[in-house]
């Protein structure tokens, strides 16, 4: 990737191509979205595009960072209070209402980004790895703190547990946005927070 502008301008067209780039494809998918659609949406020229990214595929990455942004700032601040059950139980309610808010339309940013381009495009794929870990080290780091309080034993893997739950977490998006139905996403949900307090120490 391009290193970023050093200007306020330039930061700002940056931001327009991105933000611009990330709505279209959000609607149409990666394939579907052409640069010149871009172009027209952001309001910029073809060398302006080319002076912040090398090609399509640089331009798509800067959409995989900015989308993965915007998903962890609409968790927050549940993502910082991942620490007890009462914790984990609220980040799973707005998971829940974030989708209601979308009429279940959309499903994942991420998730969808990953769709397409994991398969087609290393760097890409990369950087998503990257996201889901850092979103998925939010559950981790509460699971630890929770274990050295000895409210989650000891043989709890807070790594594998916080897989398993992000595993629940993108085949419940997955399927409400299929079914446009917040049905799924509940129940995917409440089996993620069943199989976490197995680990639960009784009290």
């Amino acid at each position: 990737m391009r290193p970023e502008p050093q200007t306020d301008r330039g930061r700002a067209t940056r931001e327009r191509i991105v933000a611009s780039a990330a709505d279209l494809i959000g609607r149409r998918g990666v394939r579907a979205t052409g640069l010149d659609q871009i172009l027209a949406a952001a309001r910029v020229s073809k060398s302006q595009l080319y002076h912040y990214f090398s090609d399509k595929e640089d331009l798509a990455r800067a959409v995989v960072a900015r989308q993965t942004e915007r998903v962890l700032a609409a968790q927050m601040p549940n993502l910082q209070h991942l620490d007890s059950w009462e914790g984990i139980a609220a980040w799973f309610n707005r998971l829940v209402a974030l989708q209601e808010r979308r009429q279940c339309i959309g499903g994942c940013p991420i998730g969808s980004l990953a769709s397409e381009l994991a398969d087609h495009d290393e760097a890409a794929r990369l950087d998503l790895v990257a996201s889901f870990e850092r979103w998925q080290g939010y559950l981790v780091r509460g699971l630890e703190q929770m274990q050295e309080r000895d409210e989650l034993t000891a043989d709890a893997d807070p790594q594998n547990l916080a897989l398993a739950t992000m595993a629940s977490i993108q085949g419940g998006l997955l399927l409400t946005r299929t079914q446009r139905d917040i049905h799924p996403l509940r129940v995917a949900l409440g089996a993620a927070l069943t199989h976490l307090r197995i680990f639960a120490v009784a009290s």
